[in-house]
């Protein structure tokens, strides 16, 4: 038996590969035969199994032609690349040209169409990036391909996802697949927590979602397919920006993990990266949300596919603004031709992988919960003490986030959002960048809920909701971890991975921080000029809560939008509010203000 077991060993240590081939192609035979069966019992139930197969034989057999034939694309392309090169200095007027005559046409036509709010937003975008140059640390070094060509990507992915049907169905499907995917962490609360478990909702329904996406990115990270992802989305950015592979791969990463983490796949050559790309590390730190907590903002009823958007479009953005604050000045050593490598993870199998992406998530869900005490418990008491002060001088409702509204406002204008929201938003961004954006998104949630909730518009004199466009704003802009206490967990994480750079992570992560902002604020534009306008508010809730409030503006677009509505379902014999056409204080309310003739209003 021992020299049976022997030969076996033999054989199979002998035949490795080709018993791998074997067995890897019975897994994808049986995998391929599931899913023509699928296809062939519903194709519409299968789809998404069906797109996800065809862009995984697509990218494997991407994979395998650059693996094998790398050299010979190559130089089958290159005549094209010296004539480019050649031609380059009249080329680049041209598609400068192009570009510009491009823009005044879409702003021209898409204002007739939308409205003019989407060039407020435009205006926002170019006073940010004029901002940004002004003081720029080299402004006369900037190069402009990396801040051009990041806006484009941006408005291109943000066209693609917000104004196309098949974009927007896409996300919004994604969105509902990743609330289902957290939804399973219930599991593992209510069976360690109790079936009450909802009745502390951020400590026992919040926070467990953390750890169970921390787990399942350990886990991803182990299999390879986020070094696979990130290398994918890092190499278009390089290709299109013209930034450097550890920017590059650093700013897709944070698409997916954190701050702290996505450093950690390019480590061994943090030590030889210059000024600029550090400074592009840390921006795109700042600018990004991590995929961890991405779960905990859409659990408060935050928009799943908004966020998502935000993420993506907000990687381009903070190589954009980074290479605008700090330009490159001098010679990247780290480049393609260097053979760059991404760092693997240490676990041994999938389920230690997995038991450390629980561990892991330990100090991410303590650090969480430590700040949200203490930082609510200060807001409490700055909200307390300003009161003081204020009705020292008969202004008692003076606090923090009337503060930071002030000072915010015009920013929170220039993005787009409604004027009579401009005030709210500001103080949003207050909370989220002296404090964090858990605290704001927290605040957000309220918003949203009071609005679906239909309660009135106006309570003691204070707005209670928003409008949808302002919530999307809002939530764009809010998406990334540019605050104070980020700042510190910043400088205290990259000058362990490289304590050697240690005075330069100091000197430029304030700079990176407020790029970050702005990168967020930038994103927050073109979401404003690519949402469309249109009822934000349903008519039957904003009727029913506007007349029976005092306090509601009777000059309001959207209330006279809903009167139009309601004087036009009489006269086409409609029905188009739940319950009925009309009550008696919604129908007294709309004659005054529409002054309509006695057929109606008698």
């Amino acid at each position: 038996l021992e020299k049976k077991y022997d030969k076996a060993r033999e054989f199979c240590k002998k035949h490795k590969t080709r018993i791998h081939y074997v067995i890897y192609g019975i897994l994808i035979t049986a995998y391929l035969a599931v899913v023509i069966a699928a296809c062939c019992l519903n194709f519409q139930r299968a789809l998404p199994l069906f797109i996800i197969t065809v862009l995984a034989i697509f990218f494997i057999f991407w994979d395998f032609l650059m693996a094998k034939y790398e050299d010979r694309i190559a130089a089958f392309f290159s005549p094209g690349e010296r004539y480019l090169e050649n031609q380059w200095f009249w080329l680049k007027w041209v598609l400068c040209a192009a570009l510009i005559i491009t823009i005044i046409c879409w702003l021209i036509f898409d204002t007739a169409k939308q409205g003019s709010r989407q060039l407020i937003s435009f205006g926002g975008l170019v006073m940010y990036v004029v901002l940004m140059f002004i003081f720029s640390k080299y402004p006369t070094r900037v190069a402009w391909r990396p801040v051009f060509s990041g806006i484009g990507m941006q408005f291109i992915l943000g066209l693609l996802i917000l104004r196309t049907k098949v974009g927007f169905d896409v996300f919004n499907w994604l969105g509902i697949q990743i609330q289902t995917f957290l939804e399973y962490s219930d599991t593992g609360a209510k069976f360690v927590f109790g079936e009450k478990y909802t009745d502390h909702f951020f400590a026992f329904k919040v926070l467990p979602i953390v750890v169970f996406f921390s787990t399942v990115m350990s886990m991803l990270y182990h299999v390879g397919l986020m070094q696979w992802l990130i290398g994918k989305v890092g190499w278009i950015m390089q290709i299109f920006m013209g930034t450097s592979p550890v920017e590059s791969l650093v700013a897709a990463g944070n698409i997916f993990v954190g701050q702290t983490e996505s450093p950690l796949l390019v480590r061994p050559y943090l030590p030889y990266i210059t000024k600029s790309e550090l400074h592009a590390v840390m921006t795109a730190g700042f600018s990004t949300i991590a995929g961890s907590v991405l779960g905990a903002y859409i659990s408060f009823g935050v928009s799943a596919s908004h966020l998502l958007t935000a993420s993506v479009m907000s990687a381009p953005a903070s190589l954009a603004t980074s290479k605008l604050f700090w330009p490159e000045t001098e010679k990247p050593t780290v480049t393609l031709s260097s053979g760059l490598q991404m760092a693997k993870g240490e676990s041994k199998n999938l389920l230690e992988a997995a038991s450390q992406g629980a561990s892991t998530s330990i100090l991410l869900v303590a650090n969480i919960a430590v700040n949200l005490i203490s930082f609510l418990a200060l807001l409490a008491f700055l909200d307390s003490a300003l009161s003081w002060v204020g009705n020292l001088f008969d202004y008692p409702q003076l606090n923090f986030e009337n503060i930071c509204a002030y000072v915010f406002m015009p920013f929170s204008f220039m993005m787009g959002v409604d004027w009579e929201d401009s005030f709210i938003v500001g103080g949003l961004l207050g909370y989220k960048t002296f404090f964090n954006e858990f605290v704001a998104y927290e605040r957000l949630s309220k918003l949203i809920h009071n609005r679906e909730k239909g309660v009135s518009t106006y309570m003691n004199g204070v707005k209670q909701y928003m409008t949808v466009r302002s919530e999307v704003i809002a939530t764009y802009a809010l998406c990334g971890f540019a605050n104070f206490g980020s700042l510190g967990l910043v400088i205290g994480g990259l000058t362990s991975i490289a304590p050697s750079k240690k005075k330069e992570i100091a000197g430029g992560a304030f700079r990176a921080m407020i790029a970050g902002t702005v990168a967020c604020f930038m994103t927050a534009c073109v979401a404003g000029m690519l949402t469309g306008p249109g009822l934000e508010i349903p008519c039957h809730n904003l009727l029913g809560s506007a007349f029976n409030s005092t306090d509601f503006p009777a000059n309001s677009t959207e209330l006279v939008e809903c009167c139009q509505q309601l004087f036009t379902s009489v006269n086409l014999s409609q029905e188009i509010f739940p319950g009925g056409n009309h009550n008696l204080s919604s129908w007294k309310g709309c004659c005054q203000i529409l002054d309509q003739p006695a057929f109606h209003c008698t």
